[in-house]
């Protein structure tokens, strides 16, 4: 009689187990202003369905060390506009080549970066970010960001995503300019000098 209530213990510890991982995975932060997926244009959504603003990335990455910032806009615009004080790491999702095609939208074109993927895992792996099972993704003002995020899931990377939804610099507001939100218009501290190290196995 007592060996059936043992066998059972035994499989429900196993069980258990086999789903700590997933368990892992599935956490999210907790945030005093969620944002909700249909609030956001197409463009701003990601399959891992995880979002924060930037105003909100600035608390939760004050708090809690298993958190870090990774921004993926281009070298040019860290160097020109300036880049998140407590950034993790900048890995480009794209570049602006030297001499830039002309898009329809009125902007210069960008071109993806074909290593953008396996230098975040090089990062990801690296003692860098030790400890680093959660990780906010900004650029722009949210839209790049997602489809990084985009590569990054289908590439299989195992962290949870966040995507920051307005990003360093924001959306643009009546008169055209950037400062609607953003991190830069919350008031969050930034920085035009590049530390060394900011992009991994660049600098």
């Amino acid at each position: 009689m007592t060996s059936l209530p043992r066998r059972a213990a035994t499989a429900l510890l196993a069980f258990a187990l086999a789903l700590a991982p997933l368990a892992v995975s599935a956490a999210t932060l907790s945030l005093s202003e969620p944002v909700a997926a249909d609030s956001l244009p197409k463009s701003k959504q990601t399959a891992a369905g995880l979002y924060i603003t930037a105003a909100e990335a600035g608390r939760v990455l004050a708090a809690n060390p298993n958190v870090a910032l990774v921004d993926v806009r281009t070298p040019a615009e860290i160097t020109l506009i300036g880049y998140a004080t407590p950034t993790a790491a900048h890995i480009p999702a794209q570049f602006l080549p030297a001499e830039p095609e002309l898009s329809p939208k009125g902007s210069y074109k960008m071109v993806d970066n074909p290593g953008f993927v396996e230098e975040f895992k090089a990062w990801l792996a690296s003692d860098a970010a030790k400890g680093i099972d959660t990780v906010l993704v900004t650029c722009r003002s949210g839209g790049r960001s997602a489809a990084a995020i985009a590569k990054l899931l289908e590439a299989g990377v195992k962290v949870d995503l966040y995507n920051v939804v307005d990003g360093f610099e924001g959306d643009k507001g009546e008169s055209g300019a950037r400062d609607v939100n953003g991190w830069r218009n919350a008031g969050l501290p930034w920085t035009y000098k590049i530390r060394a190290g900011l992009r991994p196995g660049h600098n």
